[in-house]
């Protein structure tokens, strides 16, 4: 208590009184160094005398007034840092060089020169270790050092370029502490980069143990997809939370430093090197055209979009139903044109509307006239359309149609619809819908021809779209768990945004007419495993009846309405290799035009007459594959059906309510 308040005494001391303070300590200390140096000098220790007065009042008639001139009575000692230090190092120079010409140079009788030399030097040591006494004592730099010496250890994967200018970032930091690099070279292991360990992998176990390492920053952005997994496969059994630099594309033009790192992505995890593009072929396909994108604030519309400006269109046109999604994509694509001044301007054009709306699509063709139409418009998760039935097949089955005939009255060259792979066998009205939408496409193709070469691309589930699981257990590993899952063996196909629009333009170009491509998804992955991943790159660990003391939890919560434990991307085998290694063609049967018009009616009507079991057994019939494995569980129907059963009690009671009336 008595240290605390001579702490908040000197602290709370006036101006004058803490300079008046710190001149009696530097006089004090210019007599007790002119004392250690006289004892250096002699090599013995002597009492203080008349003589040693003398080299006393000459160090504080030349050394108090530089001090002063130089501000050292002005600085706050326990806030001094690095400009402080220079003043107090010049002070020193300036009152080194007086004194040592006086009692040196010109020679004080019984006074040995030598102390002309020692006392400044002694002198500056003093001044030096008393600011910084000041500053550990006031101003809280014990604790900083206590801080950091507490600090979790980190470590940096890459000893690079990216590795160093990292380390030297983190090296201010006070709440972390550096242990060391990971370098796979060997002329690197065992040496020091700025005085920092570079350590080998194999040395992982031992490090992670002895330096509580609790953070690995990966400097690695060269690296391929595939070497990155195997890194992060290395690192899952240590408890340590992964972070990572993003590419070296988006460093070129800038420094490393540790606001560039960020959570993993789940790119990392899945390790997939992605297939580079036929240039050639993109630039003929979409250079100086005219393209339009339906859904084009969406997730994958939103990409193409990105994508398709890279291969400078003529005029890029917006086709969304949501205004914020439309004003979002509008304005990134408005400023990524901006930032690429000498390269033709894209003219962008925002449109609002729906791709239901017969004549609002129809106005846009007519005005415009596009070359290429990509239809990426639709409702694509699945238990809410499931719970929104007969909404979700009128926009993705009798869209893709309003659409599609527009594009042949309106002479447009290619019509690509993005798919997916729930398409395929379905169990949900979402897949039934795309694959409807599907054979919409290929019997127009067949039906007659025209100029419109209608194709569609199938894949499975993109990395960050929306209502993609990625995010959802990013934000529930932060929250502190549950991860809720709705089966423990349920997989999936992923692909990343980028790569999924790449390839379906990429389709678009290869298309002749009624093709069904397919996109190489690589393996599919078990979602508790991927879940478990994110869980153990932070730095955590799952919590189940192996690992009690883990803490996340992953809670089973069961299967949605409509939803597969397994998704695939063929209805039959009959699939055909391209030009490009990772896109396969198929050939799915399908209705010849006049017998789905007709079918297409049928389920019109029972849409319209809100009959949802015969718009189900029409469904069956339509789309091979179709089983259903949930009751209907639209909410509107629902709601009827609970409004008539409660009629139907209530009618019973009425009827004996006036029965009893009549009596009376």
């Amino acid at each position: 208590m008595a240290f605390r308040q001579l702490n908040r005494g000197l602290i709370h001391l006036p101006r004058l009184g803490k300079r008046l303070l710190a001149l009696s300590l530097d006089a004090l200390m210019c007599a007790l160094t002119v004392w250690m140096a006289w004892c250096l000098r002699l090599e013995i220790w002597v009492p203080f005398g008349a003589t040693e007065v003398w080299a006393t009042v000459g160090a504080w008639v030349i050394g108090l007034p530089v001090f002063w001139r130089y501000g050292l009575y002005a600085a706050i000692f326990r806030y001094a840092g690095w400009n402080a230090m220079l003043a107090l190092g010049k002070a020193a120079a300036v009152y080194g060089v007086l004194y040592a010409l006086v009692f040196t140079v010109i020679g004080v009788k019984g006074i040995p020169r030598s102390v002309g030399i020692i006392q400044p030097l002694l002198m500056f040591v003093a001044l030096g270790l008393s600011r910084l006494a000041v500053r550990l004592w006031l101003g809280g730099l014990y604790r900083e050092l206590l801080k950091r010496l507490n600090a979790p250890g980190v470590l940096i994967y890459g000893a690079g370029t990216a590795g160093r200018q990292l380390a030297a970032g983190m090296l201010k930091i006070s709440d972390q502490r550096l242990m060391g690099f990971v370098d796979d070279n060997p002329q690197l292991q065992g040496r020091r980069l700025n005085g920092i360990p570079v350590h080998a992998p194999a040395d992982l176990p031992r490090i992670v143990q002895q330096y509580k390492i609790h953070h690995m920053l990966l400097a690695i952005p060269s690296a391929s997809p595939a070497r990155r997994k195997e890194i992060l496969r290395q690192m899952r059994p240590y408890p340590v939370h992964v972070r990572t630099l993003p590419s070296l594309a988006s460093l070129m033009t800038r420094g490393v430093s540790p606001s560039d790192l960020h959570e993993l992505d789940i790119e990392d995890l899945l390790g997939r090197d992605p297939v580079a593009p036929d240039e050639s072929l993109m630039e003929q396909h979409l250079g100086g055209k005219t393209v339009m994108v339906t859904g084009a604030g969406g997730s994958i519309g939103s990409e193409l979009c990105r994508q398709i400006m890279q291969w400078r269109p003529k005029t890029l046109l917006l086709l969304e139903l949501s205004e914020y999604g439309l004003y979002e994509i509008e304005h990134e694509l408005q400023v990524l044109a901006a930032s690429r001044p000498g390269v033709a301007p894209v003219e962008i054009v925002p449109l609002q509307g729906s791709v239901q709306d017969a004549a609002r699509v129809d106005e846009i063709l007519q005005a415009w006239r596009p070359h290429i139409i990509y239809h990426a418009a639709a409702y694509k998760h699945v238990p809410l359309v499931e719970h929104n039935a007969l909404q979700g097949l009128r926009n993705n089955v009798w869209g893709t149609l309003v659409c599609a005939r527009a594009a042949v009255r309106c002479g447009v060259e290619r019509f690509v619809l993005v798919s997916t792979d729930k398409a395929v066998r379905p169990t949900n009205v979402m897949g039934a819908s795309k694959r409807l939408a599907e054979m919409v496409l290929q019997a127009l193709a067949d039906h007659a021809p025209s100029a419109t070469c209608f194709t569609m691309v199938r894949f499975g589930n993109v990395l960050g779209s929306s209502g993609s699981v990625v995010p959802l257990f990013r934000r529930q590993i932060a929250a502190g768990g549950p991860i809720t899952l709705t089966h423990r063996d349920i997989t999936r196909f992923f692909m990343t945004i980028p790569e999924a629009a790449q390839l379906v333009i990429q389709t678009g170009a290869m298309a002749r007419g009624g093709d069904v491509f397919v996109l190489d998804m690589g393996e599919p992955v078990r979602i508790y495993d991927l879940a478990c991943r994110m869980v153990e790159l932070t730095g955590q660990r799952v919590r189940d009846a192996q690992n009690p003391w883990g803490s996340i939890e992953i809670k089973i919560t069961g299967l949605r309405p409509g939803e597969k434990l397994y998704e695939e991307l063929l209805i039959g085998e009959d699939t055909h290799p391209t030009n490009h290694p990772r896109i396969l063609k198929a050939h799915e049967r399908f209705l010849p035009w006049h017998e789905l018009q007709n079918s297409l009616q049928l389920l019109a009507d029972q849409m319209d007459a809100g009959n949802h079991a015969g718009v189900r057994t029409l469904l069956k019939q339509l789309v091979e594959g179709y089983h259903p494995r949930n009751p209907v569980v639209d909410w509107v129907y629902q709601a009827q059906v609970a409004r008539h059963a409660a009629a139907s009690v209530q009618q019973p009671a009425a009827e004996e309510q006036l029965i009893e009336l009549a009596r009376a």
